[in-house]
């Protein structure tokens, strides 16, 4: 990372990225062990789903006051104290299970505080990179921190966390609080910084300042659409996903190896999508990532729907990770292209609220459809909208529309970061 980025992004973004990856990895671990955590000490099917509700919960409750926190004071301070208060209160949940002090009722009262932070950190890191790293580096900065989320989260974590935790079960939170700790450090070391800029007329109450960030979402058409998008296809990805178990244990005649490799596909074409990403967007443009993004999230459902090959499932993930990859690369930097620095964190977050909601709604839609109509049905149904959607919204990213957002600088630069 410090001989690539570090030469062309910048030593402060090698830091960014290098405490985004680490906590990637610390936070992978807990999310694996957590389940097992609670699966060793209950089989009620509601205790241990609670788990999943507990994550998503603090995205719907604190995303859109987070974002004002974000647009209010220095960001990079506030991600150090963020990442200071989950080490604290992991080391208390790690402490209580070496003592065996610690019940499912700490467990979910420690990750709902995590969850908390990773709402806040995540829209504050985002805001942060606009002023790290040059505005045609965008998307190359972009691809680095999702490829180090996803090699970390979603391919080492897992095995790592699982190994550990059967070692002993306070490991992976050990290990967990000490990523928060050495990411807390180099935030710290990212010299400068990163306010937004002042609102003209002082400070004003959190449910104006997020409905200015509602509204200013809402009138530029091209991040609304996106937003938007995000919203309504994370109901129909969550929905498939959430029963895609049952799909490849019943249609395509996997165990649970299988089952845990059909993620790998996808995790794999995500790292390749991050890795080769910002040279993909360059040579094919912007819009037509984001047009050919929308045919593959159509194809991907129709594979669900209607294959019984586990390889063309399989090569189905991967190249819908791919494009999630580039979707999140090109949405990303789009939007820190287009809003004002004074915006950021409340613009970003409104757009993590949507995809969040879209998120909570789908993880339902999935089971209900899947037990009303067959398991098929949630593809149909994500097949169907992926097809609406893309004759909705084909238009909207045109050329000379995404080509301007390209040229134009934000309305309001990034605050310099007056560095040490």
């Amino acid at each position: 990372m410090t001989g690539v980025a570090g030469n062309r992004l910048g030593g402060r973004f090698a830091r960014l990225w290098a405490a985004s990856t680490l906590s990637a990895l610390g936070s992978g671990m807990a999310m694996v062990a957590a389940p097992l955590y609670v699966a060793s000490r209950t089989d009620d099917p509601l205790v241990v789903s609670a788990g999943a509700a507990v994550g998503w919960l603090p995205w719907l409750l604190f995303a859109l006051p987070g974002g004002v926190l974000v647009d209010r004071v220095d960001r990079r301070r506030l991600m150090v104290v963020i990442d200071w208060v989950r080490v604290a209160v992991l080391a208390v949940l790690a402490a209580a299970m070496v003592t065996g002090r610690a019940g499912i009722l700490l467990l979910y009262a420690v990750l709902f505080v995590i969850n908390t932070g990773e709402v806040v950190f995540r829209t504050a890191a985002q805001a942060v990179v606009p002023a790290v790293v040059p505005r045609s580096r965008l998307e190359r900065a972009n691809g680095w921190l999702g490829g180090g989320t996803q090699v970390m989260q979603n391919m080492v974590a897992g095995p790592l966390g699982g190994f550990l935790f059967v070692v002993a079960a306070a490991i992976p939170f050990g290990v967990n609080a000490g990523t928060y700790a050495l990411s807390a450090v180099l935030v710290g070391l990212v010299a400068g910084t990163y306010r937004g800029s002042p609102e003209p007329g002082g400070r004003r109450s959190v449910r104006a300042e997020v409905a200015e960030g509602f509204r200013w979402l809402l009138s530029q058409r091209l991040l609304r659409t996106m937003a938007l998008l995000i919203g309504l296809l994370n109901v129909t990805l969550t929905a498939a996903l959430a029963v895609l178990v049952l799909l490849a244990t019943e249609r395509l005649g996997l165990g649970s190896v299988g089952y845990g490799l059909l993620f790998t596909c996808m995790a794999v074409g995500g790292l390749l999508g991050s890795a080769v990403g910002d040279r993909l967007v360059a040579a094919i443009t912007a819009t037509w990532t984001v047009r050919i993004g929308l045919v593959i999230e159509a194809g991907l459902h129709l594979v669900l729907a209607a294959s019984r090959s586990a390889v063309v499932v399989g090569v189905g993930l991967f190249a819908f990770g791919v494009h999630g990859a580039l979707w999140n690369m090109v949405s990303n930097s789009l939007r820190q292209r287009l809003t004002p620095a004074a915006l950021q964190g409340r613009v970003g977050s409104t757009t993590l609220f949507i995809a969040a909601g879209g998120n909570c709604v789908g993880a339902l839609l999935g089971g209900v459809l899947a037990g009303r109509f067959g398991i098929t049905a949630p593809y149909w149904v994500g097949f169907v909208v992926a097809l609406v959607v893309i004759a909705m919204t084909w238009r909207v990213f045109d050329r000379a529309t995404v080509a301007a957002a390209y040229a134009e600088p934000a309305p309001l630069s990034e605050t310099p970061a007056s560095v040490a």
